[in-house]
């Protein structure tokens, strides 16, 4: 039987990309840095499951060192690599299109200017297409702390806040009683289609709860409207070929529900992990079960938190051996990220690092398998193991024999 299962850290990166200076990145190194804090708190990043897959041997095939006070094991299990991404951007929708074999080769749109942030016109047409008062916002901010300045202002006078980052995004947040989930929805739909000559990635629904600032709280009913991939990622070829693919967490919304044969939907790491293990017990030959674990990047990346990101870390390796149990032979289990999103490193945008590659599989010999030049190697591996004619983009693990440990 073959099947994979694909478990995407968001925005675990273990070290700065070469190209990392261009984005203004050059030092950034989400694993490290993490490590690094809890070392010097007396308090060792400690995650053995994935130590034995090949992680800390990936990170320092990345950076050159080994993670501060970590215990590296001396037998590593799993087939590991790191990979640098090749897409335009360092944001969800690009690192997602990659991994599955199609990177982002061309320059999103981005709205650069912190205040005043839209085109007055880009407005002027939301407000009159979904029938506003009118917006509040219009700026670069983090989810939590716009919410918390203007929630109380958009109940009383109905007005949506909209903003963005440094990503190619326009993101609406609103109150799910007061202004209305549905409501909510239809007006990002309306965004979604005036957006599309700005050539941003996504529009995002934020809705929150609560009716104080210190108890307005995000809740798991986020949506995502992306574009679609360019061309066919292996989970389109995979579902139109005739296998299945489930989509765990928000892994529909950011293909744009392209090649997604059945969407799962989860919030929170926990209901998350439970989620995959249910699709794993779900998966019969030729399925791909794909898990976005959202929560490194929304909860802890973004709010520049090294503690809450090592503590979700080490949650996650404690429940790793779950999946492990679950897999078959034949099957392929692969580990990876996105993108970066370095908890002590300035701002509270993502971060370009290059990314972990972990494989478990009886069709893959353990050792170290080098630095990938994309994370289309992903897709590349994906093609192969299901069959599939191979993506324009990548190398497939499957074919290359581990090079050493160094």
């Amino acid at each position: 039987m073959k099947r994979a299962i694909l478990l995407v850290l968001d925005s675990f990166g273990i070290g700065n990309a070469p190209d990392a200076a261009d984005f203004g990145d050059a030092g950034a190194d989400t694993l490290g840095h993490i490590a690094h804090y809890r070392a010097d708190a007396g308090r060792p990043l400690a995650l053995p499951n994935l130590a034995r897959l090949g992680l800390y041997h990936a990170h320092r095939l990345s950076t050159g060192e080994w993670a501060a006070g970590v215990d590296v094991p001396d037998t590593v299990e799993g087939a590991w690599a790191c990979a640098r991404e090749i897409s335009s951007g360092k944001d969800t929708p690009s690192g997602h299109w990659e991994i599955a074999g199609v990177p982002a080769l061309f320059e999103w749109g981005y709205f650069t200017d912190r205040e005043n942030s839209f085109p007055p016109e880009l407005l002027e047409a939301l407000i009159e297409r979904a029938e506003l008062p009118g917006v509040l916002g219009n700026c670069h901010a983090s989810g939590v702390p716009v919410i918390e300045a203007l929630g109380e202002e958009h109940v009383a006078s109905g007005k949506p806040i909209v903003y963005t980052s440094a990503d190619s995004v326009f993101q609406i947040a609103a109150h799910e009683t007061h202004f209305g989930l549905d409501r909510l929805y239809r007006l990002c739909e309306i965004a979604r289609e005036l957006l599309m000559p700005y050539n941003i990635g996504r529009v995002i629904a934020r809705p929150f709860i609560g009716e104080t600032p210190k108890t307005f709280e995000r809740t798991g009913n986020r949506r995502d409207y992306a574009i679609e991939p360019p061309t066919p990622t292996v989970l389109q070829k995979l579902h139109d070929d005739g296998g299945r693919v489930l989509g765990v967490g928000k892994i529909g919304d950011i293909y744009a529900h392209c090649g997604v044969s059945e969407v799962r939907k989860a919030h929170g790491f926990e209901a998350l992990f439970d989620a995959t293990l249910k699709a794993i017990g779900d998966a019969g030959d030729r399925t791909l079960v794909m898990t976005n674990f959202v929560d490194f990047d929304t909860l802890y990346g973004h709010r520049r938190d090294p503690e809450g990101y090592a503590g979700a870390l080490e949650a996650f390796d404690r429940r790793l051996p779950e999946v492990m149990a679950r897999l078959e032979p034949g099957d392929l289990l692969i580990l990876t990220a996105d993108h970066g999103n370095d908890p002590t490193w300035r701002g509270t945008d993502h971060t370009r690092e290059q990314v972990p590659i972990l494989i478990a599989s009886d069709r893959l010999a353990p050792g170290n398998y080098g630095r990938r030049e994309s994370y289309a190697d992903i897709g590349q591996t994906l093609a192969e193991h299901f069959g599939l004619t191979s993506m324009d983009h990548g190398r497939s693990l499957l074919t290359e024999s581990p090079q050493g440990d160094k």
